[in-house]
């Protein structure tokens, strides 16, 4: 008992012997081929990730010029900000494709990755098939599709009018042009995250299935009981991803829909609304409010999320 006393000689001994432990050549070698290595990526984070954003923050409380020369505002940028009407309106836009486009997203890729994690034939064709959408360009996809909506030319009003059916200005209607959006947004991202949730479904063991189906659990009862809550955590991350993509739309919307067209003030998202006043007219303290405002509210929802995820996150295996 002695002996474990702080002041006993042995415990000193010890304590003397770590102190003196050198670290050996190799060890050195190792940290530096370590550091080396991780430099490229950290270099790259600084200048491209984190010196913009500390410069971006210092930019909201100044009036920024096309040089980059500032002159200090304080606040003015945030009181402007949260008074004007196209913000409000902007995040309205934002807000409506996010609350639309994240659950109808997530429940067409769960039942197609849910489809694909059977036995049936050509799978790994179908796989392919509803993946290339997410690695093809955005312009070159937005431009299709928006010849596809074309109001004289477009597919879906040639195809309206061979069957005698009225046509319609899809993309310069107020009340359709945001939706169309939303159709091409989801496009975009199913395949995304059927293959996200697709490697989640295939990472279940098959004893869980087996064990429900001799107890006399069918598909639908396994599918609820057994897929989705063991499912949940990759599905967590597919709404946090989705949630997050879907406050910074802003090619499609771009491409598809001028600043001249008749819906742009109906269509603009928050993302759009900073390039405009960024890039359009020159206005690059405000925008930089708007987007310190926009990450703001990203990390604020995202926050919400990892929160209520206790409830109904299932991380036991």
């Amino acid at each position: 008992m002695h002996l474990l006393l702080s002041g006993s000689p042995v415990r000193e001994g010890c304590i003397m012997k770590k102190a003196k432990r050198k670290v050996s050549a190799r060890q050195k070698r190792d940290w530096g081929f370590a550091y080396l290595y991780i430099a490229p990526l950290v270099i790259g984070l600084l200048i491209f990730y984190i010196w913009p954003f500390i410069q971006n923050i210092w930019f909201s409380f100044n009036d920024v010029n096309k040089f980059n020369m500032t002159t200090f505002v304080g606040l003015e940028n945030y009181r402007k900000l949260f008074q004007d009407q196209d913000v409000l309106k902007a995040f309205g836009n934002t807000l409506k494709y996010v609350v639309i486009t994240v659950p109808v997203g997530l429940i067409l890729s769960i039942i197609l990755a849910a489809l694909l994690n059977t036995k049936i034939r050509g799978k790994s064709i179908y796989r392919t098939l509803y993946f290339l959408p997410a690695i093809t360009m955005s312009a070159a996809v937005a431009m299709v599709w928006k010849w596809m909506f074309n109001e004289q030319m477009g597919v879906l009003n040639s195809a309206l009018k061979v069957l005698g059916l009225p046509t319609h200005n899809w993309l310069t209607d107020s009340g359709t042009a945001l939706y169309v959006i939303m159709l091409v947004g989801l496009w975009m991202s199913i395949g995304y995250n059927m293959v996200i949730l697709l490697a989640g479904m295939q990472g279940i063991s098959p004893s869980y299935y087996e064990a429900a189906a001799i107890d006399g659990g069918g598909a639908f009862a396994q599918f609820f009981h057994i897929t989705v809550p063991l499912l949940s955590p990759t599905i967590f991350f597919v709404v946090i991803t989705s949630v997050i993509s879907g406050f910074q739309v802003f090619d499609v919307v771009y491409m598809m829909i001028g600043t001249t067209n008749p819906a742009f003030d109906d269509t603009q998202t928050v993302v759009s609304l900073f390039y405009r006043e960024a890039f359009s007219y020159g206005h690059k303290g405000y925008a930089a409010a708007i987007s310190i405002l926009i990450f703001a509210v990203i990390m604020l929802v995202t926050l919400i999320q990892f929160i209520g995820q206790k409830k109904w996150v299932n991380y036991d295996d």
